[in-house]
């Protein structure tokens, strides 16, 4: 499925069900998710941490809602416990079956989004291990001269900061030498096709959504 097609109707979805107070149906949506999951061969121990990551937030809110809530207080604790999932394992459908540069190429074809601001967010995308390495580098530094740079110390992310200014300024020299030109018009070497298929899914799963909140008669 097109990358940003499937953003396109997880964003509706999210947008549905933060309006609705119904349980049985963030069941019904984790539910359909983790079928989703599993056929794209998803490890079960990613699957266990999708639900333990959550469990305490998602107790808090319930606990609170028991207590302090007020109307039909087990109603909607049980409603913001299932959508914390419903969120949770809906954009775990997104998150780890979607490729980065798919989905960015997508949004720059297909939606129009600004070159420059794809690009942009890729590289800061595919710098991230870069990142991480510079920080390790950082304290390993300030250890050998006897400071302790701690995961909160200001020093440690200044020092970050300026090496990332020093690497956008690189990679936009870079860009520029390959031929990048703003808002000039560009050919793809990866193309990105939109098809009737992607929208069928997108307007097929919207309507199954509108029947399952009017329709349906949950419980």
């Amino acid at each position: 499925m097109n990358p940003s097609m499937k953003l396109l109707l997880l964003l509706i979805i999210a947008l549905e069900i933060s309006f609705t107070t119904i349980v049985s149906l963030n069941v019904a949506l984790v539910i359909l998710a983790i079928i989703y999951l599993l056929a794209h061969r998803t490890r079960l121990r990613t699957l266990g941490w999708l639900v333990l990551l959550p469990l305490l937030p998602a107790i808090g809110l319930w606990s609170t809602l028991y207590i302090n809530g007020s109307g039909d207080r087990t109603l909607m604790a049980w409603v913001l416990f299932t959508r914390i999932y419903a969120f949770v394992f809906t954009g775990a459908t997104f998150t780890l079956t979607t490729d980065v540069l798919q989905l960015t190429d997508s949004l720059e074809q297909n939606w129009h989004l600004p070159a420059k601001f794809a690009y942009g967010v890729l590289a800061a995308y595919n710098l991230v291990p870069r990142i991480r390495h510079e920080v390790q580098v950082i304290r390993a530094a300030g250890l050998m001269r006897g400071q302790v740079l701690s995961f909160w110390s200001p020093q440690l992310y200044f020092k970050a900061i300026l090496i990332s200014i020093n690497w956008s300024q690189n990679l936009a020299q870079a860009m520029r030498s390959h031929g990048f030109v703003e808002d000039a018009p560009r050919t793809h070497y990866r193309q990105i096709p939109l098809t009737k298929v992607d929208w069928g899914i997108v307007i097929t799963g919207v309507i199954l959504l509108q029947i399952g909140v009017f329709v349906i008669p949950w419980t």
